[in-house]
């Protein structure tokens, strides 16, 4: 137990700036009952150290010991923690958690950076845990190479989950776990539908794995998961169109954002651009490219061209007075 207590108070309580001499762990060990003398401490570092655990002796008037590396960066760390919460489909209750585990990956001092994130909660949080239980059995039946079924469900305006299709099992094949515009969602091969769909994972109930292999997986190797994410918005469906942009130059980089790096782009004019991208025409597309305001319009197809019109018309009748 004396090695094992001494690694942990040297990881808990040790970094370059907070060291410990062999009479300091010698009294910290006392906390946890442990006896041990001074000459006990140096041989038991020496057996970390073989160990593998990057323990660093520091000389001279202040003399110690201490963790030099650890697994993971304190940037890192804070990488995750904002990461966890700025996720929306994670519990404020699961976040505390997560972020309670991830300052033990650290030493107390650093750990104490990461209560400044931990009680900003200004965002939408989920309610429920069930999401953890869902991505757990979405996983094993990928790799058991079965499919699932479940009840699907959808806000009311009493801002309660109810079940669709009156109650009905959903049976699909899981094929990839994906996280788009904040929220998790599954995609999986639909049998009766013959096509890939998306259902958000937190909207999943009463999910279980069947005996039965998945199926789709020539569907599924004929889908760009990068592809799609691109193209849907609000992981809402639609007909994909081909559909060239032109915008101010001050846009650019909104265009870039959305549909990556490698978007077909070309200057319409000195302070114009024309862009070409392929997306799932939608409302939530319509949505997003008016949020851009006169700057950028579809120049084709005509289709696409009059739905964005009718589009704009409909909201405009939601202000006309009677």
């Amino acid at each position: 137990m004396k090695v094992l207590c001494l690694l942990r108070i040297l990881r808990e309580r040790t970094d370059e700036n907070h060291i410990m001499s062999a009479t300091d762990l010698c009294k910290a060990l006392e906390e946890y009952g442990i006896s041990a003398e001074r000459k006990s401490i140096y041989s038991d570092i020496e057996a970390l150290k073989t160990f593998g655990i990057d323990i660093v002796q520091k000389k001279g008037s202040t003399p110690g010991y201490y963790i030099a590396s650890r697994d993971f960066e304190i940037a890192e760390l804070k990488l995750l923690v904002d990461a966890v919460q700025a996720s929306k489909f994670i519990t404020k209750k699961k976040t505390e958690e997560l972020i309670k585990k991830l300052e033990g990956l650290t030493n107390k001092y650093e750990a104490s950076q990461f209560q400044r994130e931990v009680y900003i909660y200004n965002r939408a949080k989920a309610q429920n845990e069930t999401i953890f239980y869902n991505v757990d059995y979405i996983h094993d039946a990928i790799f058991s190479n079965v499919q699932i079924q479940f009840q699907y469900s959808e806000w009311t305006v009493k801002r309660e989950l109810q079940l669709k299709k009156s109650g009905a099992f959903y049976v699909v094949s899981p094929w990839a776990l994906t996280w788009a515009d904040e929220n998790y969602y599954l995609i999986a091969y639909d049998e009766k539908a013959d096509k890939i769909k998306h259902y958000r994972v937190d909207k999943m109930k009463t999910m279980s794995l069947l005996e039965e292999k998945r199926l789709g997986k020539e569907r599924f190797q004929e889908f760009d998961l990068a592809a799609f994410s691109k193209k849907t918005f609000g992981m809402y469906g639609g007909e994909d169109a081909k559909i060239t942009l032109e915008g101010n130059n001050g846009l650019a980089g909104v265009v870039i954002d959305r549909f990556g790096q490698d978007v077909a782009m070309m200057a319409s004019d000195e302070e114009h651009f024309r862009a070409i991208v392929t997306v799932a025409v939608s409302p939530q597309f319509y949505g997003w490219l008016s949020g851009l305001g006169s700057g950028i319009k579809i120049v084709s197809p005509e289709s696409v061209r009059e739905g964005y019109k009718e589009f704009l018309k409909k909201l405009l009748d939601n202000y006309i007075e009677e």
